[in-house]
């Protein structure tokens, strides 16, 4: 059976993990320790729910007050908006059965699969593109099945990525191709190492989360045949707004 949303989100938080959850009222809210919006955000299922309580916990933790909106969520959506909050980062969630993607093999020694932790030349790829120690920290965090990816292109350290299991679906996380290593078919490559190592390990299926306005992300996706199954997006109350 094809996983639902629900089952996607639970992935999400098990896969790239908070350092820890918050209880407030009908609100769920994440203490993300700097690693960005998705381990820092507040979630509810109650489209009435008062904001003070998640404000309140937010503020506790040192957080701009966030909330993440799964679609659907219209109503809560125009309540935040009436309030200020400004919106952010629309998200698609794209999915494929893994052996949609097995079934063309990338080419010998182009896609590694490196125990925890990550190797230096990962690290700084993954710095290169922004994703610094706190979010390697959500990596090593996360409590299922797990590596982090090397790609190769002409002898040369490509890119990286950060693959975990949640139950039967593998999802993929800090996808970094060098620029210089762009336009090789590396990021290719990697998805399709990606659903062989999720498929050794037990998935069924292979997902990733890529913000509506990387055309290039989509595309790849697309020409993947990552089917677009739902989205989300972030209401932020403040200016200051980081990366997720």
């Amino acid at each position: 059976m094809t996983p639902g949303l629900d089952d996607l989100f639970a992935t999400i938080d098990a896969t790239w993990p908070a350092l820890r959850t918050v209880d407030a009222g009908p609100w769920t809210v994440r203490a993300g320790g700097g690693a960005g919006s998705r381990v820092s955000s507040a979630t509810t299922e109650d489209e009435e729910a008062e904001m003070a309580p998640m404000e309140a916990a937010q503020a506790a933790l040192g957080q701009s007050p966030l909330v993440r909106l799964r679609g659907g969520q219209a109503r809560l959506d125009a309540r935040l908006a009436a309030a200020g909050y400004a919106e952010k980062d629309p998200t698609n969630i794209r999915l494929a059965p893994v052996a949609r993607l097995t079934a063309e093999k990338p080419p010998r020694v182009r896609v590694f699969a490196v125990e925890f932790p990550p190797l230096t030349i990962q690290r700084e790829m993954w710095a290169e593109g922004g994703i610094g120690p706190e979010r390697v920290a959500v990596m090593e965090r996360a409590k299922g099945p797990k590596t982090a990816l090397l790609g190769r292109s002409n002898d040369t350290p490509a890119g990286t990525g950060f693959i975990s299991i949640h139950g039967e679906i593998a999802m993929l996380h800090a996808l970094e191709v060098r620029s210089v290593m762009r336009r090789q078919g590396v990021a290719v490559n990697m998805m399709r190492g990606a659903a062989l190592w999720a498929q050794d390990h037990g998935a069924r299926w292979i997902t990733v989360l890529v913000t509506q306005q990387n055309a290039a992300a989509n595309a790849l996706y697309e020409r993947l045949e990552m089917d677009l199954v739902g989205h989300y997006l972030y209401r932020q109350a403040q200016a200051r707004q980081e990366a997720g």
